[in-house]
């Protein structure tokens, strides 16, 4: 015996129709066989043949295109098309009451037009909105984060080099040309201030309560959910609803979604890779990608929780489902996106790929907390999957960078030389603002390189973050050496100069960065050293005028010969740039103690040269005390 299943009051639109009065035929008592039509027919035909009409009626107006063609429901979830919903449920009820047997061509009918009616229920489903994102736009919404991500990406996007985007903090200037056009700092302004609120940046629209503060989930949407798994269910066609969900849209998920602006489709198999794309587009790309991953994470936890929170009558049976099929959707097209930069190899582009690393596996636990079972297993099988394609890539990364600063091939080579002198290289510049980036992911950095995911370092016994830290300076040091060479070539102590400079520069980048004070301390006895070599090379000649003057008695030749000494030396080093206050308070107070001291014995010992003397100690003090400032010095003295 068929069991039946009580049908529910649905908006009392269910039977409300002409249709309604003919299938209410049916005498109280009777199989819904035994009546016959006056043309021969059962009145079960009658019945079919009507509500087959109707629903393919329907679906010839909707093939053809007819924009007047209504839906069951409308946007607002009210019944438009009651007829059609009838004719639905009359062949639902023809099914569950076996009124033709399927080998009849009765039974062949009715079941077409059961897959018809199932069909289009189908469609409903689709074309329900199930969320409503459209409260995450406005001044302080998802629009505006994004513009904001936009325009700080567009304004490095002309930036030649990664150590130069590095620095672009500390710059003052008021507009940044790019290979796109000028962009304003005006613009941000304008964006922050206009209206007199600040609007969200990717950040703040991070940092809110946002999105379990909304409402995501359309009420009116969970009585029409209902009446669908209802008719589903009494027409044995769960299966193909379970297919549907795969395919069904979710506004807010889809406008998150969007934010990448992938011009290709995500939802295929096919082979992706970003290893071509310049590196201030793989910056916006994965920018985009992480504030599009976060805000899926943060959706997904909401969803469930409102969607858990109603009743959904029939539905409910699904939702777990339905849930499931949404994320794992959503949740595809970011690994895929994510998959697209394993093969990413540009020593460019390892810092922005390892931070989709970090939000990848932070973002885990939200992303699969609404799956179940084996799904569950699957997805985080995915996530292992790509998380360890990235770290291989990240270990070629890493490689290709020690290689790229151990060969000097970088932003600043040791051939480039002008406009340097005994400061800072860029080679140097390059290595610690690496350095320096990489160091909020030395948690990151520690899980990779212990990871057994493939790929190696050209290092051997690089551990950890402080084992990277260490070899990459280990690999500048030769090529510091090196330059300091063609330095030496100018005399003077030029090269001690540049080498005090440049591990000074080292030194201050990495010493709270290192765990450890071994390398702390022997980077400082070096510095010492350079300091010591500089000063012996560069002034123990300054000072060889005023001892060398053996029995003979004091002159005022001895005098010139030393003022001509201190001056070529003073000229040679004037503008010597020494960017680190205390390396340069005590490259000045070691100068001033070699020389002011023995100049001032000089003249105590031989007071009749003080009245011809060029110099007081207190005059060569000042003097000595406006070294390493560089140009800009220079220009103040005058």
């Amino acid at each position: 015996m068929v069991q039946q299943i009580k049908m529910q009051p649905a908006a009392e639109c269910l039977f409300y129709s002409p249709l309604r009065q003919i299938l209410m035929g049916a005498a109280a008592g009777k199989d819904v066989g035994d009546f016959t039509s006056s043309a021969g027919t059962t009145r079960a035909e009658d019945r079919l043949a009507v509500a087959e009409h109707v629903i393919v009626e329907f679906g010839r107006r909707r093939m053809s295109g007819d924009r007047n063609t209504l839906g069951i429901w409308d946007a607002q979830a009210t019944c438009t098309n009651k007829s059609l919903l009838a004719a639905v449920d009359e062949i639902v009820f023809l099914k569950e009451m076996q009124a033709f047997p399927m080998a009849t061509a009765a039974g062949r009918r009715m079941d077409g037009a059961l897959r018809a009616a199932m069909s289009h229920l189908m469609e409903e489903l689709l074309s329900l909105r199930v969320w409503e994102g459209s409260q995450l736009e406005g001044r302080s919404g998802l629009r505006f984060a994004i513009e904001k991500l936009s325009i700080s990406m567009t304004m490095t996007a002309g930036v030649s080099s990664p150590a130069l985007v590095f620095l672009t903090d500390s710059s003052t200037a008021s507009t940044v040309r790019t290979n796109t056009g000028e962009v304003s700092f005006s613009t941000i302004d304008e964006l922050c201030t206009s209206g007199g609120s600040q609007p969200a940046g990717p950040d703040d629209f991070l940092d809110r309560k946002f999105p379990g503060e909304l409402d995501l989930i359309c009420p009116g949407s969970l009585s029409v959910l209902h009446d669908i798994s209802l008719r589903v269910i009494r027409a044995g066609y769960t299966k193909e609803l379970l297919q549907t969900f795969t395919i069904a849209p979710c506004d807010v998920l889809d406008r998150f979604l969007s934010i990448l602006q992938v011009g290709c489709s995500l939802e295929t198999n096919e082979a992706i890779s970003y290893e071509n794309a310049e590196w201030w587009t793989a910056e916006d790309m994965i920018r985009r990608w992480i504030l599009a991953t976060k805000l899926v994470g943060k959706a997904l936890v909401a969803m469930q929780m409102q969607l858990y929170a109603q009743s959904n009558g029939a539905f409910d049976r699904f939702k777990d489902e339905y849930l499931m099929a949404i994320a794992k959707r959503s949740t595809f097209i970011l690994l895929r996106f994510a998959d697209g930069f394993t093969s990413t190899h540009s020593v460019e582009k390892l810092i922005y790929v390892l931070e989709m690393y970090e939000v990848l596996g932070s973002a885990v636990p939200s992303l699969i907390q609404v799956f179940t079972g084996q799904r569950k297993e699957l997805i985080s099988r995915q996530v292992e999957v790509v998380l360890a394609k990235l770290a291989r890539a990240l270990k070629v990364m890493v490689s290709s960078l020690i290689t790229k600063i151990r060969t000097g091939i970088s932003s600043g080579t040791h051939t480039t030389t002008r406009g340097v002198g005994a400061g800072i290289h860029p080679l140097t510049r390059y290595t610690m603002a690496y350095v320096e980036s990489l160091a909020p992911h030395c948690g990151a950095l520690d899980l990779i390189f212990k990871s057994k995911s493939g790929g190696t370092c050209s290092a051997e016994g690089i551990d950890s973050f402080d084992d990277l830290v260490t070899e990459l300076i280990a690999s500048l040091e030769p090529n510091l050496e090196e330059i300091s060479a063609l330095r030496g070539t100018q005399g003077g102590g030029m090269q001690h100069l540049f080498l005090a400079n440049n591990t000074s520069y080292v030194l201050q980048h990495a010493a709270s960065l290192l765990r450890g004070d071994k390398w702390v301390a022997r980077c400082q006895g070096r510095v010492m050293q350079h300091m010591t070599d500089y000063i012996e090379a560069s002034w123990a000649p300054v000072v060889a005028c005023l001892e060398a003057t053996g029995t003979g008695k004091p002159t005022v030749k001895i005098l010139a010969k030393f003022n001509s000494a201190l001056e070529k030396a003073y000229s040679g080093h004037a503008r010597c740039k020494v960017p680190d206050p205390a390396l340069r308070a005590a490259l000045r107070k070691a100068v001033s103690d070699k020389v002011v001291a023995v100049y001032d014995t000089y003249l105590l010992k031989h007071p009749k040269l003080q009245k011809s003397a060029k110099y007081t100690a207190e005059s060569l003090a000042a003097l000595l005390s406006e070294l390493f400032e560089g140009e800009d010095g220079e220009g103040r003295r005058s």
